[in-house]
């Protein structure tokens, strides 16, 4: 343990990184540094002088630069700067004017390092905010802890810190090909987090957007589904909604997405409602039965499995026996396809979402107080950035092509006849048969 503390300690030390470097981390890694605070204070100085190089040099690698080209970066030189009755080393960078070849440091490294005893509760006040207030704005007081005015370099270190947040919520959609959306929500601290996660046609897993609503009503998850369809979500040949069967949720992506969607409740919360009316001695018994069920390939048999524990369930319960008859189509939505089989195990059930939802948990845990909406939105999204990077395909990626065929000959021969005419399987035969290899 003390090997693998020090480790970390060492990997986020702030050599001449700037604080986008800081937030491009893992959220671990970001709370290791902040709670070190000197460290990010050696990194809000860093990001402060490179900013004074670029607008002297320009950037990077980049052939467009000020000035006609008077100046260039010339190396760093070793310096310091105090904070409070801390001293910190820092690289100071150099610039070489071409026209005279003089070489010197960054001319502001001389305010920086001449600035007025900070006082460490201030700054530590300041930085504490990173995890809870808008970035922007915590940017903005950090640089007047400093003593720096709202110069064109502050301007510029508050849009470097807000852009990694904003992108999230401007991801463009509209290269994606979607075939299914899984809408759940997350409770945090009295509130539901509803998240929206997209499976493409290749099998790839997109975190889409997350809403914070007080339940999970139908009126903010329609804002949120048409906030994805203006950022391009496309769905005219059908998508498939995996929901826990919530009716909020039900009725929004029914009518948002009127007459284009085929709706899957999840079997697991299914069979766990159910069961939640039962004694423990009963609960075992339906839980197998229904499981049992709800693996059964064929429609038909699984309906009629499904329609005789109802019945058995009315002389237990009659709440569980109507519970379970209550969706109980939306539930057999693969079966009905003909393909539970090939992907009924990545859409039949919430998993992919609860799996999301896990990870979330993970880094959201820790906090014990939540102050305000936008740390909330900031704590989910930066956990759903980091979950995000590690996430696989879905099981049986290689045959969604069946289910985006199916689900557009289901939305075809619903505006035609207003009724579903998959009850038995026989278009997934046909489909498998054309797309036979």
């Amino acid at each position: 343990m003390t090997q693998n503390r020090t480790n970390m300690i060492k990997s986020t030390t702030i050599h001449r990184e700037g604080v986008e470097w800081i937030f491009s981390q893992p959220l671990n890694i970001q709370l290791e540094v902040l709670s070190n605070h000197l460290e990010v204070c050696k990194a809000v100085i860093n990001s402060i002088l490179q900013t004074d190089v670029e607008q002297k040099a320009g950037k990077k690698y980049c052939r467009l630069k000020p000035h006609e080209g008077k100046y260039s970066r010339w190396g760093v030189n070793p310096g310091s700067v105090r904070i409070g009755n801390q001293k910190l080393g820092i690289a100071v960078p150099r610039i070489m004017n071409r026209t005279s070849g003089e070489v010197k440091n960054t001319e502001l490294y001389n305010e920086v390092k001449d600035l007025p005893e900070q006082k460490e509760e201030m700054v530590m006040s300041v930085l504490k905010g990173i995890s809870m207030r808008d970035y922007s704005q915590v940017a903005t007081q950090l640089l007047g802890s400093f003593g720096l005015s709202s110069s064109s370099i502050s301007r510029h270190f508050v849009e470097r810190s807000a852009v990694a947040v904003k992108a999230f919520f401007d991801r463009d959609l509209s290269a994606y090909d979607f075939v299914a959306l899984f809408i759940d929500g997350k409770s945090l601290a009295d509130e539901q987090m509803i998240i929206a996660l997209g499976v493409t046609e290749e099998g790839q897993k997109i975190p889409l957007t997350v809403v914070q609503s007080s339940t999970e009503h139908s009126k903010p998850v329609a804002q949120m589904l048409r906030e994805l369809i203006e950022r391009g979500l496309k769905y005219d040949d059908g998508i498939l909604a995996v929901i826990d069967g919530s009716k909020g949720i039900s009725k929004a992506v029914q009518e948002v997405f009127a007459g284009k969607v085929v709706i899957q409740r999840c079997q697991w919360h299914k069979r766990e409602n159910v069961v939640s009316y039962l004694n423990e001695a009963l609960q075992e018994q339906y839980r197998g039965r229904l499981q049992q069920a709800y693996q059964e390939t064929d429609y038909k048999k699984a309906r009629r499995q499904l329609q005789q524990i109802a019945e058995d369930l009315k002389q237990h319960n009659l709440h569980a026996s109507r519970s379970l008859q209550e969706g109980l189509e939306q539930t057999l939505t693969m079966q009905r396809l003909g393909l539970m089989k090939e992907v009924g195990r990545s859409f039949c059930t919430t998993n992919c979402i609860e799996n999301l939802n896990s990870q979330i948990e993970k880094y959201v845990r820790k906090v014990k107080r939540w102050m305000n909406s936008d740390q909330r939105y900031r704590w989910v999204i930066m956990a759903i950035t980091e979950a995000e990077k590690n996430m696989r395909k879905v099981v049986g990626f290689k045959k969604i092509y069946l289910l985006k065929e199916a689900l557009k000959k289901e939305i075809n021969d619903q505006a035609q006849n207003n009724e579903p005419k998959f009850l038995d399987g026989v278009p997934h035969q046909e489909i498998s048969t054309k797309y036979a290899t």
